[in-house]
């Protein structure tokens, strides 16, 4: 893998835009669709969203939980829609949010950004709470194997306020929001690795919902960071973020930003999905980011 995962992404806005479908089959959306709630309707699921998303957009996120739900059968489905997005020419962000310290998140990072593992992605979703140091080395080995990280910072869910806007009181970063030391720690870590300087992207990126304020978070939306942050932004549609409000809501930061809709596309069904990606794509192409 020559290209680093910020080279990729790039990429991928460059040529197929910033839309990321988000493959989430909830219970509800498999009976609209007609299949079973079970390990080989969740594998038809994906499969089917995945030849939608091709040829249309560059990025798939699956949402593990509803895969991993299933059991032993989840999995074996998850592999299976991993591998048919990666022939598909997909970057795939794997939708796990695992986080922990020492050999236990070494083994996450084991499981979905190993060059050998069957549930290899081009990025994950990983919580960094008990301080970025403790995902430092599963960092180096994204950046090594051409992978990416997305760390959750400030999400949608409003439960998730008082973690996320907590002030530290003990770190380098006293004084600072939760969310906001998370992302100025990332740009930092991007900014310090050989050759950043030359990026426009880097491996390291943020989640930060779509339905919030940045700034409340204490994250600074000012100056765009270099080289460029990665922002997984969720909470489009269904979970009522307006499209339209996303480049005001991110400031510089909108340059990196890669817009995810999951349950508002999704529900179109098997047979209007291509042509609601389609529709979604044009009206996220139509932002001034």
């Amino acid at each position: 893998m020559t290209d680093g995962f910020g080279q990729r992404l790039q990429g991928v806005f460059d040529t197929r835009g910033r839309m990321c479908l988000g493959i989430d089959p909830h219970p509800w959306l498999l009976e609209a669709w007609g299949l079973d709630d079970s390990g080989a309707g969740v594998r038809e699921f994906g499969l089917r969203a995945v030849d939608a998303a091709a040829g249309r957009i560059g990025v798939v996120k699956p949402q593990i939980a509803f895969f991993e739900r299933h059991g032993a059968a989840g999995y074996a489905a998850l592999e299976r829609v991993f591998a048919e997005a990666r022939d598909a020419g997909l970057l795939v962000i794997a939708d796990a949010k695992r986080g922990d310290i020492g050999s236990t998140v070494d083994a996450y990072a084991d499981a979905w950004l190993g060059d050998e593992s069957p549930l290899r992605a081009d990025a994950m979703t990983i919580y960094a709470y008990q301080g970025l140091g403790s995902i430092a080395g599963v960092m180096e080995r994204a950046d090594a194997a051409g992978r990416g990280l997305f760390v959750v910072a400030a999400t949608s869910n409003p439960e998730a306020a008082a973690i996320q806007q907590a002030v530290l009181q003990r770190s380098s970063r006293a004084g600072e929001r939760v969310a906001g030391a998370l992302v100025a720690g990332i740009a930092a870590w991007n900014a310090e690795r050989e050759g950043a300087a030359e990026q426009r992207l880097g491996p390291i990126g943020a989640v930060i919902g779509a339905t919030i304020d940045p700034r409340d978070f204490g994250i600074d939306t000012n100056e765009a960071p270099r080289p460029g942050l990665p922002v997984l932004v969720p909470g489009i549609g269904f979970q009522g973020g307006e499209l339209a409000e996303v480049p005001a809501r991110l400031g510089a930061l909108a340059a990196g930003a890669l817009l995810t809709d999951s349950r508002q596309v999704l529900q179109a069904g098997p047979d209007g999905l291509a042509d609601a990606i389609a529709r979604r794509a044009d009206e996220i192409g139509a932002l001034d980011v």
